[in-house]
């Protein structure tokens, strides 16, 4: 098998090389010829395991080993990465266990406020309904009973009971009151109906 395969290259190139002598110098090129010759050589040296393996060998591209510091480099980058990892998914959890505790707090806020605003809704009906029952027992009064007790009636609880009441009842109560308590007590009852900048309370004499 050999010889035949190195007869048909030498055949091959002999031909090539006279097809280019007939055209002229320099009209095959050696690019052309040199599959020619390395298909020669490649033949002469298939039945040799030693010839064929060292070609191989020779032929192959050699391994590029990688440096120990580029190896060096990425084990650290991802040391650094594993640790970024870690502590973000750390903070995460932190995030998360506070979103949970606000929540709780603000649930437990509106059942708080709540609570406060029901409690306060009761105390104002309580209230209401005190006044209510004052301004039905002053009004069953004579007037100038009432009057001598409001003389001596906190001025507060007397501004509240006759401002409550309408003018036909409060007004014999208001006529018996003295002079001075009288004036103080209109003068609260028509500025408690302004705003508080504009209220003017000051100086007001109760005896």
């Amino acid at each position: 098998m050999r010889p035949a395969r190195l007869l048909l290259s030498g055949l091959a190139l002999a031909a090539l090389f006279k097809a280019g002598a007939s055209l002229g110098p320099g009209a095959v090129p050696q690019a052309l010829a040199l599959p020619f010759v390395r298909a020669a050589e490649a033949a002469g040296s298939a039945d040799d395991p030693e010839t064929a393996a060292a070609t191989a060998q020779a032929t192959a591209p050699e391994a590029c080993p990688l440096p120990e510091a580029v190896l060096e480099t990425v084990t650290q980058e991802r040391g650094l990465l594993g640790e970024r990892q870690q502590q973000l998914a750390a903070e995460a959890a932190e995030l998360e266990l506070a979103r949970e505790q606000l929540e709780i707090e603000a649930a437990r806020l509106e059942t708080l406020r709540g609570d406060l605003e029901a409690q306060l809704d009761r105390i104002e009906a309580v209230h209401e309904g005190d006044v209510a029952r004052l301004v039905n027992l002053y009004r069953a009064m004579k007037p100038d009973e009432a009057a001598a007790i409001m003389n001596e009636l906190d001025l507060e609880v007397s501004v509240m009971v006759l401002g409550d009441m309408v003018e036909r009842d409060a007004a014999p109560i208001l006529a018996q009151l003295s002079p001075v308590r009288a004036q103080a007590i209109s003068r609260i009852i028509f500025e408690r109906g302004r705003m508080p900048g504009d209220q003017r309370l000051e100086n007001i004499r109760i005896e």
